[in-house]
């Protein structure tokens, strides 16, 4: 079956050209389109598609409230953030708000259909570049906090040395090849590691593991 796509976004050209890019796929199909975040809802609620490329700035409602919604309401759709490199500061709400990553719009076919079925199979797509601008826009985990107050660690007090590990470098950005050259293990041990990573912290996705990382404290003492 293949993998359906809704994708939101008020500029036309911008449409087309994400339409160009998946067209020639087998494995995708692009069942809707929406200008705004209310179409985005109620066409996602129409169609179920699989994932949902979500551009920030609309008119009516725009895409971090529209995230919002539906991943409240439809958690089998996982969305993808649109921005440019400049990265809209609303970009960190809208992981916050269930995104499952961001996808540049100068992004490359290759990429974009790449990104599309790494979300789809449940992954997130969180590239160092972005993640590092992300992490500039967001308030630090000191700035939440009394300065008297040191983060909160207890999510993350069970993990063993090796899952620390781990997880401090999803919070680099690493993907799970280079974890494995990093720490000389195998592409599927990695891979069991993240898993045990999201049940043992309850964690969505990949995206909510760098979040975590960071508001504890993790990433920045390491």
């Amino acid at each position: 079956m293949s993998i359906r796509v809704l994708l939101v976004d008020d500029h036309e050209l911008t449409r087309m050209g994400f339409t160009m890019m998946l067209k020639p796929q087998p494995d995708i199909s692009i069942v809707a389109e929406a200008v705004n975040g209310t179409e985005a809802i109620e066409l996602t609620a129409q169609h179920h598609p699989d994932v949902i490329l979500m551009d920030i700035r609309m008119p009516e409602l725009d895409g971090i409230e529209a995230t919002r919604a539906i991943t409240a309401a439809h958690p089998k759709s996982r969305v993808l953030i649109l921005t440019t490199f400049d990265l809209d500061e609303y970009a960190f709400d809208g992981l916050e708000a269930g995104a499952s990553g961001f996808l540049l719009k100068d992004v490359t076919p290759a990429q974009l259909v790449s990104a599309i079925r790494a979300v789809h199979d449940g992954d997130a797509v969180v590239t160092p570049r972005i993640t590092r601008r992300m992490l500039e826009l967001a308030p630090p985990a000191s700035a939440q906090r009394a300065p008297e107050d040191p983060p909160d660690k207890s999510r993350i007090a069970s993990l063993t040395e090796r899952e620390l590990e781990i997880l401090t470098a999803i919070a680099e950005g690493l993907t799970n090849g280079e974890i494995a050259a990093r720490y000389t293990l195998a592409g599927t041990t990695v891979k069991t590691y993240v898993g045990r990573l999201l049940t043992k912290l309850d964690a969505r996705d990949r995206v909510e593991l760098v979040i975590l990382a960071y508001t504890t404290g993790l990433a920045a003492d390491r």
